[in-house]
């Protein structure tokens, strides 16, 4: 980059440098659109251009980037310290720090913070991820008490107990692995931004957290999910009893939980959800409970639902205490399916969606029982209503197993069968495929259908 400019300054053909004559605000609001590194690059086209980028509003940086942690320290140092003697304003900051060893013990970033957010930023973002899980970085007081943060992503930090919390225009916060003084602490930050609309928290197993709670009259989406893999005992230091999650969000549109064990799930007002995301592991009390009871029925009115193999067990088991229970307006479905007892619960399932108009299925095995399941034939005990009266669009996606091929073919040729107005059905599939699974496929293909509008395409990944 360097280079291509020097040249084009530097040409016959140039006349006049206008860009360098432009003043130092505009020429600096057109460097906040480059990445950090190649707006730095820029300081060495002469020395007009030395200083300019110091007044980015901006600062996107890594340590990694650096040839060590105390370059980048002493690089940050430097910056701030121009900061002030300019007085200039620092509206966005992402830091990703990574301390690699022991040498690296040099705690400034709380300083850095602290530094930032008294001077009206808009965007802060912070990651840490330490050499030691003991030596977390604090966030200031400052972070709490900021009047123009839209936007606060904050990971691998502590964030400690304070009386006073104030942020009226943050919009979105993302909280990942962080470690809270206690939970009240956590519950009072959540509750103390007034017009908070995006929330996500990932947790881990040290974070102080037991219950989770979620109060907010603002709140359009949330996400919780939990993160084993940096514990040392994993999900065995995690007591699913003890802990829980309480949501009260009268506004909240999308709810979506990864990994998230807590046999305790207690949801309030959640009259406005139209999407719900269930991945991963995920656990909820028995059926006949009334905390499991309430939080099916808490999400029975959603249009989009995807789900794990799991979720979709626990939410059959209910269906089973509850057979009257529906999904009227679920509309459009995803799940993941895990063999032939994945087809039976899949069937349960679809009995209570009397208006489903799409699903993706993603089939794939669990066990050497279904990994050596050849058989194409699938049927469930009676055609669900969504089959005969709305459902459009179908798109089944088989894993590499070959194993399981058949029996996604088998799960297609029964949607083909069997639904009145289907428009359209997706099989994806994988090389390679066993003789026995392309018979199955081609003649998938050709098949006699009830809807006369029904097309049929073959994906090979």
């Amino acid at each position: 980059m360097e280079e291509s400019v020097k040249r084009r300054a530097g040409s016959s053909n140039a006349r006049e440098d206008l860009i360098s004559k432009l003043p130092d605000a505009l020429i600096s609001h057109i460097l906040s659109y480059l990445p950090t590194k190649e707006a730095v690059s820029t300081s060495v086209l002469s020395k007009r251009w030395k200083t300019v980028w110091l007044l980015i509003p901006g600062l996107d940086l890594n340590s990694s980037a650096f040839p060590d942690y105390n370059a980048f320290v002493c690089f940050m140092e430097k910056f701030l310290d121009f900061c002030k003697i300019e007085n200039s304003c620092l509206y966005k900051l992402k830091l990703s720090i990574r301390k690699k060893d022991e040498n690296d013990n040099k705690s400034c970033v709380t300083r850095w913070i602290d530094f930032v957010a008294k001077r009206k930023p808009k965007h802060l973002d912070v990651e840490c991820l330490l050499w030691k899980s003991e030596s977390l970085e604090v966030m200031p007081l400052s972070v709490y008490i900021s009047k123009t943060l839209l936007y606060l992503r904050l990971h691998g930090v502590m964030l400690g107990n304070v009386e006073t919390i104030s942020l009226p225009c943050l919009k979105t916060m993302h909280l990942e692995q962080n470690v809270y003084a206690n939970e009240t602490c956590l519950e009072f930050l959540i509750s103390s931004c007034p017009v908070l609309e995006d929330l996500s928290i990932a947790r881990t197993v040290s974070d102080n957290v037991t219950v989770l709670r979620v109060f907010s009259k603002t709140l359009t989406s949330l996400s919780v999910a939990f993160d084993y893999s940096e514990h040392r005992r994993g999900i065995l230091g995690f007591n699913s009893l003890d802990s829980g999650v309480l949501i009260d969000a009268p506004r909240l549109k999308y709810l979506k939980f990864r990994n998230e064990l807590s046999r305790s799930k207690i949801v309030s007002n959640l009259d406005s959800l139209a999407k719900v995301e269930i991945v991963g592991l995920f656990a909820i009390g028995k059926p006949s409970n009334q905390v499991a009871r309430n939080f099916f029925i808490g999400i029975s009115r959603v249009k989009d639902m995807i789900i794990s193999d799991l979720a979709m067990r626990l939410i059959c088991s209910y269906l089973k205490e509850e057979s009257s229970h529906q999904f009227c307006n679920l509309s459009c479905f995803e799940a993941e399916i895990s063999g032939s007892r994945g087809i039976s619960t899949l069937s349960m399932f679809l009995d209570s969606c009397p208006n489903l108009k799409s699903i993706v299925l993603v089939i794939d095995c669990r066990n050497l029982e279904d990994f050596y399941t050849h058989s194409t034939s699938v049927t469930f005990l009676s055609a669900p209503q969504c089959l005969l009266s709305s459902l459009k669009f179908v798109e089944i996606k088989i894993s590499r197993f070959g194993g399981v091929m058949s029996l996604g073919i088998g799960v297609a040729r029964y949607f083909v069968e069997n639904s009145v107005v289907l428009k359209k059905l997706v099989v994806h599939s994988s090389r390679p495929m066993c003789e026995k699974s392309l018979v199955a496929l081609e003649n998938l293909l050709v098949l006699p259908r009830p809807s006369s509008m029904c097309q049929i395409v073959s994906v090979v990944d």
